[in-house]
């Protein structure tokens, strides 16, 4: 839980104290999740956001042609869930699985409401976190649309230099939007400069 309430006093103005974080654990519950389990498997309702205290998960969709598309790649400090079907209660076309064993937080959304009402820190950090969200998603809407493979894949280095140690190649191409080989490719010509 100190990985969570380290987080929160990073999105805050004013430092949490320890009776309002002990009102924000009491919403949570701990769960581990091995590698290669699911969180949520495409067509469930999302039913909870997860704060990751250990571990690495991906998100990702598999079209009509039976190809995986990572869209998100998530590691500790992290939140995970569909938004969408946690938002709405509407089945998700996603599927969400740890990419290494996983300790998470649990929080439902029954929970959620509650602790909005309740605190007034967490209120301020999910607000906060919405804001963030919301400016990653038009910057990857964004490159995706007008930056070329080479461009995507400094941004990425330079956003989330961890993620080249604890996700393999084809992920990051899939999650970039580009083919192995055009990673493969722009991974030897950096290397060689």
């Amino acid at each position: 839980m100190e990985s969570l309430h380290n987080y929160l006093n990073r999105y805050i103005s004013t430092p949490i104290s320890k009776e309002e974080f002990e009102v924000i654990k009491s919403h949570f519950t701990p769960k581990k999740i091995k590698k290669r389990q699911f969180f949520l498997v495409e067509g469930e309702i999302s039913k909870h956001f997860a704060f990751i205290l250990k571990g690495a998960m991906r998100k990702y969709y598999v079209d009509d042609k039976g190809k995986e598309h990572t869209t998100n790649l998530f590691v500790e400090n992290w939140w995970v869930s569909d938004r969408e079907s946690f938002v709405m209660s509407t089945p998700s076309i996603y599927n969400i699985d740890a990419w290494e064993d996983c300790e998470i937080l649990l929080i439902s959304k029954e929970s959620l409401a509650k602790l909005l009402n309740k605190s007034q820190a967490f209120n301020e950090m999910i607000l906060k976190l919405d804001e963030r969200n919301n400016i990653a998603t038009q910057k990857r809407i964004t490159s995706t649309i007008s930056a070329t493979a080479k461009v995507r894949y400094d941004d990425f280095v330079t956003s989330y230099p961890e993620f080249l140690q604890r996700f393999p190649q084809h992920l990051i191409a899939s999650y970039l939007g580009i083919t192995k080989d055009t990673l493969s490719r722009i991974r030897k010509q950096t290397v060689h400069k």
